[in-house]
């Protein structure tokens, strides 16, 4: 379904309308609020070009939140006049976005554009000594801009490219480069892979160390072949359902660990409810679809869920709230898995469980050499919040559980 705010009749705006003003035969549409908390879009594709005809409801563009991606639909029937901003650019919410000619009235000027000077006033204040990454630098440099200049929007004040981005849409500063000058071989990064890269720029301020700890999953494995031969099942059960219920489980005694973080503000808060994010990778690069309230699913439950989420989330189809909430993460390649690996946490949580393949090993098991089936659990933590003792403890925890799992699986409901 497209999106658009709603007008009063006659052109005349809702007060609380953000998104459009109606000026005689022209209409202004701004960028509409698609979500609580989302300040700025980007521009994915556009649909609907300068000078074409379009009518209302029609798909207009595609934009993305630091969410999910959303379609906007035409909000009237007449011909594209201007529109702000091209693929890969970044807009403020409530910003000028498409300028349409529409029937009736005289055609009003053209609305002219906001003064440099002041758009960068209320959103690029003096602030001294910028924090920014290299990639910033480098681009704040060849757009001429000093970052002193700039008040990042990032977390402490960073400058992140989004801001650099608000800085040319309000006329301050030169682009960087252009497709045709960038170098035999480049490629610009937009969309959600742009997202990841800014995400992962926050995630590196973050004091990771990772915890290894191999699991025996044989008793899981043989409990959860005969589950999944049962008839009447209603999902194939993975081995992450069984993970998350051991997470649940152990996630009362270990507080700390099912928390956010904001280092802003020095802030730490801790859940009760268990919002667990599964890391999914698409054809347009990796989502975090969230199961929320796992504490009060079952294993099937679970599985069913994982399994809704991650095909959303692979044909597009996710809803802005899957994809947002997120209070501990699982990442997990399948058969890919690896032996080991250093999981980035998704900021603002204090943990990510990272989950590699189940193999085949020798090990010693009451003298003897036996052949058991291993899982390594690679999970990063936030150092800042969670001791290197807790974090040890916790997963011990975990792997306990995993190691004896039919209690997972027995009791409907688990509670931190």
């Amino acid at each position: 379904m497209g999106v658009f705010p709603r007008a009063t009749p006659g052109g005349r705006s809702d007060p609380q309308d953000h998104g459009r003003v109606r000026q005689m035969g022209r209409y202004i549409f701004k960028l509409p609020d698609v979500g609580e908390g989302v300040a700025e879009a980007e521009i994915v594709k556009w649909h609907a070009a300068v000078g074409d005809e379009i009518g209302e409801e029609q798909t207009l563009v595609d934009i993305m939140t630091d969410k999910a991606t959303v379609e906007i639909v035409s909000p009237v029937s007449g011909r594209i006049v201007s529109r702000n901003g091209e693929e890969g650019s970044k807009l403020a919410v409530g910003s000028e976005f498409v300028v349409f000619e529409i029937e009736g009235g005289e055609a009003a000027p053209e609305p002219a554009a906001p003064k440099a000077e002041t758009a960068a006033t209320i959103s690029h204040a003096a602030t001294g000594t910028a924090l920014a990454s290299p990639a910033v630098r480098e681009r704040a440099r060849a757009m001429g801009v000093d970052l002193a200049t700039v008040a990042g929007t990032g977390p402490g004040g960073r400058v992140v490219h989004g801001d650099l981005d608000h800085l040319l849409a309000a006329g301050r500063g030169r682009p960087a480069s252009s497709e045709a000058s960038l170098e035999a071989g480049s490629t610009r990064i937009t969309g959600l892979r742009r997202l990841i890269a800014e995400r992962m720029e926050v995630a590196n301020q973050i004091p990771h160390f990772t915890y290894v700890e191999e699991v025996d999953v044989t008793a899981l494995e043989v409990l959860r072949a005969e589950l999944n031969s049962m008839k009447g099942t209603s999902a194939r059960l993975t081995v992450l359902p069984f993970i998350i219920r051991a997470l649940v489980k152990c996630l009362g005694g270990h507080p700390a660990i099912n928390a956010h973080y904001d280092s802003a503000q020095g802030v730490v808060r801790r859940f009760d409810e268990v919002h667990v994010g599964i890391a999914t990778q698409t054809d347009r690069g990796l989502f975090v679809p969230v199961i929320h309230n796992a504490e009060g699913k079952d294993i099937w439950q679970l599985a069913a869920e994982i399994a809704r989420l991650s095909e959303a989330a692979r044909s597009g189809k996710s809803l802005r709230e899957e994809l947002s909430g997120s209070t501990i993460t699982v990442t997990s390649l399948g058969a890919l898995g690896g032996v080991a690996a250093t999981p980035i946490i998704n900021s603002p949580e204090v943990a990510i469980i990272g989950v590699n393949r189940v193999a085949e090993r020798p090990v010693v098991q009451g003298g003897a050499i036996v052949i058991a089936k291993m899982m390594n659990l690679s999970s990063s933590f936030d150092h800042r919040i969670v001791d290197g003792y807790e974090a040890a403890a916790f997963i011990k925890a975990v792997k306990d559980c995993l190691e004896t799992p039919t209690d997972l699986v027995l009791a409907p409901k688990l509670k931190t």
